[in-house]
C-alpha cells in the first residue's frame, strides 16, 4: 500500500517532512500518527490507513512533497504477521551507525557540524537520535573537552598537540566558546518573513496611537467574574473579547478599515471576521473569529481559547487561518509598552494591543493615577485617511473607556 501526502489547498505549492513518528519495519496500528508534514501555514499529520507494518520510507525528514506524492510503503496486516516480515527494520542510510539510529535531519546536522554520530545519545523513539540531540552536542560547553585533558599536562588545554579533538571542537576552543549553530528556517517562519515583507512593500502603511484607561474594564472583570464563569461552563472573561467586540463596532462604522485592495478593486466585507495573532514555538499564527457581530462575550473568550490550545499543540487547520477582516495582536501579553504592528495582506488595518501600567493623567482637572494602555493601529493609506484610522481607534477608546457602549452599540 502506496503512503501518500495529503492534498494541498491551491494556496500551498508544496510541503516538507518535518517528522516520521515510525521506523521503516515497525509495527503500526491503525489510525496512528505515521509522519507530519509541514507546510506554509500548518502541519499537517497522516495517519496509518490501518494496521499494518511501515515498510520503508521514500521521503525523509527535511525532504519537500509535492501534493498526493508518495511518501511510504505500507504492508497492512495483523502485527504477529508484521513480525515476521519485518526483519531489516533499519535501512542502510541508518546501519551506518551501529545500534544507534538517527534520522536524515540529525545526520545532515551533524556531518556540517563535524560531530560523530555514533557519540550522540538518542531520546527519542527507540534510542532514535533526532535534530534535537544533536543540536544539544553542539551546544555543550567546550569545558567538557577541556576537563578531558590530562591533569598532569602542563600545555594549554586548548592545544591540538595536548588534546586530541576533532576540527570543530578545536575551532570552538580557539574561538573562545563561541559556538555557533545553523538550522534551516522552518516554512511556517520562512511563510511569515515573506508575508511581512511583502506588506511593507506592497501597502502605503502608517501607524497611530492613541492610549485607553483599562480601569472600567478591569472593575467590570472583576465584578462579574466569578458570576461569568458560573454561566458559562468556567469560561473566564479576559480582556481579548471586549477588544473583538469594540473592534467589530468600530469596523461597522468604518467599512473602509474591514475593507481589502484586490488589484486596482476595493472589496467591502459585509461580514466581521477578526483574526488574533498567537504566538507558538514554530512562529505566529492568525486564527479567525468568524461572525464576530453574533457572538457573545463567552463565545468569542471560548473560541479565542481553544485556537490558544490548537496553536501551541500545532493542531491548527488551514480552515482555523483563512480569510479575516481585521486583526488584533497583543504584544502586552510579553510587556510591549509600543509597537507598530505590520499588516495581515490583504487586510487594511490591524490593532495592536500592549501592556497595562499604572500611570498619572489628568482626569476632571486633577492628576490620578490610572491603568492605561497604549494602542496602535496601522493601516494601510492607500485606502483608509488619516482622519478615518484616528477615528476608528477613537471609537475603541470609547468603548473601552465605557464598556456599556459596546452593548448600547453607541
Amino acid at each position: 500500500m502506496e503512503i501518500k501526502a495529503p492534498t494541498f489547498p491551491e494556496s500551498i505549492a508544496d510541503g516538507s517532512v518535518a517528522q516520521w513518528h515510525h521506523q521503516p519495519g515497525a509495527f503500526v496500528a491503525r489510525d496512528d500518527l505515521l509522519v507530519d508534514i509541514e507546510t506554509d501555514k500548518v502541519v499537517i499529520e497522516v495517519y496509518a490507513p490501518e494496521d499494518g507494518v511501515l515498510e520503508a520510507i521514500l521521503k525523509p525528514e527535511g525532504e519537500t512533497v509535492l501534493s498526493e506524492e508518495v511518501i511510504a510503503h505500507f504492508q497492512p496486516g495483523s502485527q504477529a504477521t508484521g513480525t515476521t516480515s519485518a526483519a531489516p527494520a533499519v535501512d542502510a542510510s541508518e546501519a551506518e551507525s551501529g545500534d544507534q539510529f538517527a534520522s536524515p535531519a540529525a545526520k545532515k546536522m551533524a556531518s556540517e557540524a563535524n560531530i560523530s554520530i555514533s557519540a550522540i545519545t538518542g531520546t527519542g523513539r527507540d534510542g532514535r537520535i533526532t535534530k534535537e540531540d544533536v543540536a544539544q552536542a553542539i551546544a555543550k560547553p567546550a569545558t567538557a573537552e577541556k576537563s578531558a585533558a590530562p591533569a598532569s599536562s602542563s600545555a594549554p588545554v586548548a592545544s591540538p598537540a595536548a588534546t586530541p579533538a576533532t576540527p570543530a571542537s578545536e575551532e570552538d576552543l580557539h574561538a573562545g566558546e563561541r559556538v555557533e549553530r545553523r538550522v534551516p528556517m522552518t516554512r511556517l517562519r520562512a511563510s511569515v518573513a515573506k508575508r511581512l515583507v511583502e506588506a511593507q512593500h506592497n501597502a502605503a502603511m502608517l501607524t497611530t496611537f492613541n492610549e485607553v484607561d483599562m480601569g472600567p474594564i478591569m472593575t467590570l472583570r472583576k465584578k462579574y467574574q466569578a458570576d461569568f464563569q458560573a454561566a458559562h461552563n468556567d469560561t473566564r472573561l479576559g480582556f481579548m473579547s471586549f477588544f473583538v467586540r469594540a473592534a467589530t463596532e468600530a469596523l461597522k462604522r468604518f467599512p473602509s478599515v474591514n475593507a481589502s485592495i484586490d488589484g486596482n478593486d476595493i472589496v467591502y466585507h459585509g461580514y466581521y471576521d477578526i483574526g488574533v495573532a498567537v504566538s507558538t514555538d514554530r512562529g505566529l499564527v492568525v486564527p479567525v473569529v468568524r461572525d464576530t457581530d453574533g457572538l457573545s462575550l463567552a463565545q468569542i473568550e471560548d473560541q479565542i481559547s481553544a485556537y490558544g490550545g490548537k496553536a501551541r499543540a500545532g493542531k491548527l487547520g488551514l480552515e482555523d487561518m483563512a480569510g479575516g477582516t481585521f486583526t488584533i495582536t497583543n504584544g502586552g501579553i510579553f510587556g510591549s509598552m509600543l509597537s507598530t504592528p505590520i499588516l495581515n495582506a490583504p487586510q487594511t488595518g490591524v490593532l495592536g494591543m500592549h501592556n497595562i501600567q499604572d500611570r498619572a493623567v489628568v482626569v476632571d482637572g486633577e492628576i490620578v493615577i490610572r491603568p492605561m494602555m497604549y494602542l496602535a493601529l496601522s493601516y494601510d493609506h492607500r485606502l483608509i485617511d488619516g482622519k478615518e484610522a484616528v477615528q476608528f481607534l477613537v471609537a475603541i477608546k470609547g468603548m473601552l473607556e465605557d464598556p456599556a457602549r459596546i452593548l448600547l452599540e453607541l
